[in-house]
């Protein structure tokens, strides 16, 4: 009951800070998708790159998230960012990049060669072919990606409040520090629904994208 008390007590202190959080993770992963995306396409032509690339991303999202969050104070500061928003948003950024990268990768790469030379067949330059074929039968794929990073990224968002950038990670930040456990246990049930929202959310949208015919099978 404590909890229930602490959430009506301050309701508008947790959507101030859900609407944070929904903000950096939202700017975080649009980057990671505008640039991710692009990137495994692009890798979809040379396997060596491609393997270059997603061991890059993969040794990335294996650094500690905290560790992380450190290392882009020295590397900012010199900008006057080391604390605060931008670090976050980079950081998760980086983090998003492997599901992404390795989705849209797979995705393009496991299109059916059959409807490429179909393709080709009708006369569809290579562009062509990759916007009006490829992509819209790799989008589930990608989509998926985009919902891993997402629901991730929003946990790993929670750690972003030790440097300074807001967002639910502050309740149980503070939670700890003040050994209160209606703020802590309040932070980790707001991070937990929304990021339980945001995949089903996204998972909508997937399907709103995803052509019916191959939705259908």
């Amino acid at each position: 009951m404590e909890i229930f008390d602490f959430l009506a007590q301050n309701i508008d202190l947790l959507v101030k800070l859900t609407i944070e959080h929904i903000s950096l993770v939202a700017v975080a992963v649009g980057l990671a998708t505008l640039t991710g995306v692009p990137i495994g396409i692009a890798i979809t032509q040379n396997e060596r790159v491609a393997n270059v690339v997603l061991y890059i991303a993969s040794v990335i999202i294996t650094i500690p998230s905290i560790a992380l969050f450190g290392l882009m104070i020295p590397v900012l500061s010199g900008i006057g960012h080391g604390i605060g928003y931008l670090p976050a948003v980079i950081a998760v950024l980086l983090y998003s990049q492997l599901p992404i990268i390795r989705n849209t990768y797979t995705a393009i790469n496991n299109v059916n060669p059959a409807l490429r030379e179909a393709a080709r067949g009708i006369g569809m330059a290579p562009l062509q072919r990759l916007r009006m074929v490829e992509i819209p039968l790799a989008i589930p794929v990608i989509m998926a990606g985009v919902r891993t990073a997402v629901v991730m990224n929003i946990g790993v968002m929670a750690i972003a409040a030790y440097i300074g950038a807001g967002g639910l990670g502050v309740l149980i930040s503070r939670g700890i520090s003040q050994s209160d456990p209606r703020q802590l246990i309040a932070g980790a049930i707001a991070v937990s629904v929304l990021a339980i929202i945001a995949d089903y959310a996204l998972l909508w949208l997937q399907k709103r994208l995803t052509p019916k015919g191959l939705e259908a099978a």
